[in-house]
């Protein structure tokens, strides 16, 4: 396939001031203040990296006594959950993608959260009234089941070396000694997205001690947590899912002063993680997998990648028009096909095999070389039912981990409790997710059901994409994913499109530039060098908006016998090994 123009020599002879349409950061409270170069870390045996340095320390100890890319895992969440509260946590849910090195055995386990039984289509509606995205979100309807420690239960006894309880000291620790609040976490708090922070007693007691917000630099302690953690570090998942905590939940939700749930002690106690068979592709010299539906963003970053296999993006330069519009292009697609048919596929029927098809890509891959129009339209895969598509809302409040274990296990995994600190709604030092606004809050659409809608006990669609990758004696290549909502699937295709085809190392990847399509317009980080592109994309009809795209890249490659890891520098996070 050839692109018709290339716009290259003009871009760069551009000296005009440009002045564009900015994206509102209010609108985005994970706004990227600014971006820091972060070095490539490199290790010999073993190699963790997330989004708070104290995460992967605590994982970096775990590593170093001997444990398993899942123990590690455990550790990190168990922290992130303290350090960066308004991301994940174990009121929340997960993906994770496992690699076990002596069988070469790829496994995913699916701890996405689950709708409570009594939940159905109408759940977001008040007096016949659909309530406002900004309104459904706080409170206690738009908690779903937490998937996280059950999840972690399961992958630790699959897969875990160290004693279950010995994974948990490190965040009993730091919860009862205190940790330093990070610019970031006092950055989200002072800007006042999630009105749930003020509106829930408990919530602003933590947040709000003073009757401030907190700053950053300030020790803050979580001693409720760390009770709750030294009960399941002896007791398992019980001590969450069934007593005091099952019960401290449920009338959180179902009491909450502002959109009461209907969570019940029952659906506590029933919630199960699934195992999955993870989802694959061949792109170039590799095998590219990832996660399975109920998350669309494995099946649309593989979308991408399969839409772009036979054009020449590998030959084209970074951050160049030709391959700014090529990728847009295929994520434009991606994301209309994402739309329609994404949803639980214990509930819906999702043409996993029909999307991923090669002759469907092919057919698809044709409309590549056009010119930015209206938006795309889902295709007729194989296996396709009607459906209407979804407009479900995502935020970037998610966290991702990578981990590369001494026997070469890895761990890809992604976590999220939602919205900037969920539903607002806090119990036992966690905040509680607010998932259940993944679906579509309208179940119905011009006479027919949207895949994605509430029903009892379903789960609701994602974009998370834990990744990893393959080479073709089925060793171990590269362990990437990102948070970012709905964004992620941009961020992650671009981070393997950076690595696998341009042969960028995981920091000069995770330092790229960004830009987003969503089905919806074109968006280009502000101030990189992408602003300059915008002149001849809008002779491809585009209207590029500015904006801050807040990815979160924590990624390991492994190259021969020398693992390299990088953390986004968008971010707080941080990559250590031995």
């Amino acid at each position: 396939m050839k692109l018709r123009i290339s716009y290259l020599a003009q871009v760069l002879c551009l000296s005009s001031v440009l002045t564009l349409p900015v994206l509102a950061t209010q609108q985005d409270p994970e706004a990227t203040t600014s971006i820091e170069h972060k070095a490539l870390v490199t290790s010999s045996h073993y190699m963790a990296t997330a989004a708070n340095p104290l995460a992967v320390e605590a994982g970096r100890q775990v590593l170093a006594k001997g444990g398993s890319a899942v123990d590690a895992a455990i550790a990190m969440q168990l922290m992130l959950g303290l350090v960066e509260p308004q991301s994940s946590g174990i009121g929340g849910g997960l993906f994770m993608l496992h690699f076990d090195a002596a069988n070469k055995q790829l496994t995913s386990i699916d701890g996405r959260e689950t709708a409570p039984q009594q939940a159905g289509p109408d759940l977001f509606r008040v007096n016949g009234k659909l309530l406002p995205w900004r309104e459904a979100f706080v409170g206690g309807k738009s908690v779903g089941v937490p998937g996280v420690v059950k999840s972690l239960e399961l992958a630790h006894q699959l897969h875990g070396k160290l004693p279950w309880a010995s994974l948990f000291d490190a965040a009993i620790k730091t919860a009862e000694q205190g940790f330093v609040v990070s610019p970031r976490l006092a950055g989200l708090l002072a800007s006042g997205w999630n009105p749930g922070l003020t509106g829930f007693a408990p919530t602003k007691a933590y947040f709000q001690p003073t009757g401030q917000w907190l700053q950053a630099g300030q020790t803050l302690k979580n001693p409720a947590y760390a009770a709750l953690l030294r009960r399941i570090a002896k007791e398992g998942s019980a001590a969450f899912y069934q007593g005091d905590n099952a019960k401290a939940i449920v009338n959180t939700v179902q009491q909450a002063s502002v959109n009461p749930g209907k969570l019940t002690e029952q659906d506590l106690l029933a919630y199960q993680p699934v195992q999955r068979d993870a989802i694959c592709i061949p792109y170039r010299l590799y095998k590219v997998c990832s996660m399975a539906p109920p998350s669309s963003g494995g099946l649309a970053v593989l979308q991408i990648l399969g839409l772009l296999a036979a054009t020449p993006v590998d030959k084209l330069k970074p951050n160049s028009v030709d391959a700014v519009h090529l990728i847009s292009q295929a994520a434009k697609l991606a994301f209309a096909d994402r739309e329609r048919f994404a949803g639980d596929p214990d509930f819906v029927k999702v043409p996993v095999a029909g999307l991923l098809d090669a002759g469907y890509l092919k057919q698809r891959a044709a409309l590549l070389a056009q010119p930015e129009g209206a938006p795309a339209e889902a295709g007729q895969p194989v296996g396709a039912e009607p459906m209407v598509p979804s407009k479900a809302i995502e935020f970037a409040n998610t966290s991702h981990l990578s981990v590369v274990d001494s026997q070469g296990n890895a761990v890809s995994m992604t976590t999220s409790i939602e919205n900037a600190f969920g539903s607002g709604l806090m119990v036992n030092g966690y905040l509680l997710n607010n998932q259940l606004t993944d679906f579509s809050l309208d179940a119905r659409l011009n006479g027919f059901w949207v895949a994605n809608r509430v029903e009892g006990g379903k789960r609701p669609r994602s974009s998370m994409a834990p990744v990893m990758v393959f080479d073709q004696s089925g060793q171990l290549k590269y362990v990437t994913g990102s948070p970012g909502g709905s964004r992620i699937i941009n961020y992650v295709a671009q981070n393997l499109i950076a690595v696998l085809d341009w042969g960028m190392d995981p920091a000069q990847a995770a330092a790229l530039p960004r830009f987003s399509h969503r089905n919806d317009g074109l968006v280009l980080e502000q101030g990189t060098v992408l602003e300059q592109l915008v002149p001849a994309l809008k002779e491809l009809g585009y209207q590029p908006k500015l904006g801050d795209l807040n990815s979160g890249i924590h990624a390991i490659e492994r190259q021969g016998a020398v693992l390299q890891g990088a953390a986004d520098p968008r971010r707080e996070g941080a990559v250590a090994g031995e």
